[in-house]
């Protein structure tokens, strides 16, 4: 892929964010937005915001939360090591991610199998035991 193929003169946000592959669909990629998932240089923004070269756009997905400058545009969807090229990770957001990884922060949700409810045998014990 030529320079001249990334590049082009203007680009949408909900574009951009769907030619870069953080979302799926240009719709989701809006829906974010709108819901203030994204912020392009610390401001809310509307999903027909045109991004330029050099700009830094915060993305809040789940337990992940990227902050990363765009060094490309493009308005073609196109495969993962090219989508790479539109943008670099800040160095803060990549330490803080790394972090995340390491301490486990996104796991809180998960649990052990069986440590939810109490089954039926567990439900009759208890009301045995505490006399309910």
């Amino acid at each position: 892929m030529s320079a001249s193929e990334i590049n082009d003169e203007k680009c949408r946000l909900d574009k951009w964010l769907w030619a870069a592959r953080f979302f799926k669909t240009r719709s989701l990629a809006t829906d974010a937005i709108d819901g203030g998932k994204i912020h392009v240089d610390s401001n809310r923004v509307k999903p027909a915001k045109e991004v330029k070269v050099g700009q830094v756009i915060l993305i809040r997905r789940k337990e992940l939360e990227m902050e990363v400058t765009v060094t490309a545009l493009s308005n073609m969807r196109r495969g993962a090591p090219e989508a790479a090229l539109l943008y670099e990770e800040t160095a803060a957001s990549l330490a803080k991610r790394q972090n995340l990884a390491v301490t486990g922060e996104a796991d809180h949700a998960k649990r052990e199998r069986g440590a939810g409810r109490p089954t039926k045998r567990q439900l009759r014990d208890i009301k045995r035991f505490t006399g309910l």
